[in-house]
């Protein structure tokens, strides 16, 4: 008997719970080893729960990227924080992601004292921990292990992947034995052409993360796989005024062709294939209060 045969198989779904911009989103990247949920310096851009997929050793980790817990305010805020709620809940394990620099505050205090009540085994991650002093760190462990009853602290920087292979180490673990849920080579259980509407849309927010609103959309229209290999993508983005729509074409349609150019590489990258990519932006206004858009995104729609 081999002793592949003779080791059990791991596998679960871990649930990644943080204040707007704590990195969870970078995390997982770096802890899938592949782009999967978009970064971008905009709070709230996961809007639908993510799920990022680690093979490590012999465990199958399902990272489940939910969007920032923070204070609702309109009906997207809503929907978002009742989607990350219900994705913790229905976890194996929750990490609850502190920003290290911004300490225990305003949203990341209110989390901790939700998550105290949470069923679920919980672990601490203190992230950019590059950028803060020793003794601030083991102030900041003490002072959230004071209000939860975390099982594990671990300290990493969710950028360059300091401590992420301990965390890897640790939850493959610890995670039940049981059979894997998805294929060896499989990154994400987001559908290719959403997830390629994310990329486009953390382009949109990279380079226009000043002038444009939230209320900005991107949808996979058009999916035509070629005979020589390559992928022909058309997709929409959707604003809710003209004067957005000018923003987004940019001058000459010089940013419209900037966006294209790195969500092309980015998506070609993922699909190891030629992507040629054609985007159109249009106006549909007030789409923030239409079901049918949250359905898409994978969100509840606050009634």
């Amino acid at each position: 008997m081999s002793t592949e045969e003779e080791r059990p198989t791991h596998s679960g779904f871990v649930a990644l719970i943080g204040a707007p911009n704590a990195g969870k989103s970078t995390l997982v990247n770096q802890l899938v080893g592949a782009k999967v949920s978009i970064v971008t310096h905009k709070v709230q851009t996961t809007r639908a729960i993510v799920r990022g997929i680690a093979t490590h050793k012999n465990a199958q980790i399902v990272f489940v990227d939910t969007p920032g817990i923070f204070k609702p305010k309109r009906r997207l805020d809503t929907a978002m924080v009742t989607t990350a709620w219900g994705g913790a809940k229905d976890a194996d394990v929750i990490l609850v992601l502190i920003d290290a620099e911004r300490g225990i505050r305003d949203d990341a205090d209110a989390m901790l004292d939700r998550v105290a009540d949470a069923g679920q085994p919980k672990i601490l991650i203190l992230n950019k921990v590059d950028r803060v002093k020793p003794e601030t760190l083991l102030a900041l462990s003490e002072a959230a292990n004071a209000r939860v009853e975390f099982k594990r602290t671990f300290m990493v920087s969710a950028l360059n992947g300091s401590g992420c292979k301990d965390l890897l180490d640790y939850l493959a673990e610890t995670l039940p034995v049981g059979p894997w849920y998805y294929p060896e080579d499989q990154i994400s259980d987001l559908p290719m052409r959403q997830l390629a509407a994310e990329i486009t849309r953390e382009k949109l927010y990279l380079r226009l993360h000043q002038e444009l609103p939230y209320s900005s959309h991107v949808e996979t229209e058009k999916w035509e796989e070629k005979k020589d290999g390559s992928v022909r993508i058309e997709q929409v983005i959707y604003v809710e005024r003209d004067s957005q729509k000018k923003i987004v074409l940019g001058h000459k349609g010089e940013t419209i062709r900037s966006i294209g150019q790195s969500a092309r590489k980015d998506i070609g990258d993922i699909l190891e294939q030629k992507v040629h990519l054609f985007l159109f932006v249009k106006v549909r206004e007030n789409w923030g209060n239409d079901p049918e858009r949250y359905r898409e995104m994978g969100l509840e729609f606050p009634h």
